[in-house]
């Protein structure tokens, strides 16, 4: 089946000397993974290895074979090109490591456009923005909604979050955050981002980072901590 959509670049692995396999989340057909030939090659090529950065936004056509194989590319160009976030190092070193969340997080291969989109706007406002240091924690905190798993708040102003439940509780039970790290789960949940960037100091944000990968872990099997992490971390240090 020919194939033409849009596509946010998840992963790209070097494949023998001069080939990737790049797995992509599409608008139209949701997760689905790429051979891409001679990608590394000097010859004048439409598929190039710039257009394989994590989470870069392409359109593509494809032919789509649907049997759980590699897919394959026809046509590839870039969607919209960022400004700033391949060039920023501390915007590269965000989406380095929230395409290692996505990598973890998107395991069907099937439609999900609401959030693509909701993927596509965030990462057009982190290009825009220069006040970012809340970005990726929103963002893995909204893209739960997706992911069928985000915090319900109609019992928000009892003390203690559980985790493994993903409610707010009365009891400070074993897969529950303390009353301090609910308290700042709450804030993050009521942040959006054109917030004040500045609401959270170093070591309550990588609190809040901590209990996001924990959630994350609880709720999608086989979810890995990020290799990233660390980067990431020192750059907000």
């Amino acid at each position: 089946m020919q194939v033409k959509t849009k596509a946010i670049v998840i992963s790209a692995i070097k494949f023998q000397e001069k080939s990737l396999i790049a797995k992509c989340f599409t608008l139209s057909h949701g997760l689905k993974t790429y051979f891409v030939r001679d990608a590394f090659s000097t010859r004048k090529s439409s598929q190039k290895i710039a257009y394989f950065q994590p989470l870069t936004i392409l359109e593509i056509e494809a032919v789509h074979k649907n049997k759980g194989t590699l897919e394959n590319f026809k046509e590839i160009k870039i969607g919209t090109p960022f400004q700033t976030i391949h060039t920023d190092i501390v915007k590269s070193t965000i989406v380095m490591f929230l395409s290692e969340i996505l990598h973890y997080s998107i395991q069907e291969e099937e439609k999900n456009e609401s959030l693509f989109i909701f993927l596509e706007t965030a990462l057009f406002w982190l290009d825009q923005h220069d006040e970012i240091t809340n970005f990726h924690l929103i963002l893995m905190l909204e893209t739960t909604k997706y992911l069928g798993f985000y915090p319900d708040v109609s019992d928000a102003d009892l003390p203690f979050f559980e985790m493994n439940e993903g409610v707010f509780t009365l009891f400070h039970g074993l897969s529950a955050l303390t009353e301090h790290e609910t308290n700042l789960f709450k804030k993050l949940i009521d942040l959006k981002f054109d917030n004040d960037q500045k609401t959270f100091h170093v070591i309550e944000r990588q609190l809040l980072l901590k209990i996001l990968i924990d959630y994350y872990s609880f709720h999608l099997d086989g979810f890995k901590r990020p290799k990233s992490l660390e980067v990431l971390k020192e750059i907000f240090s």
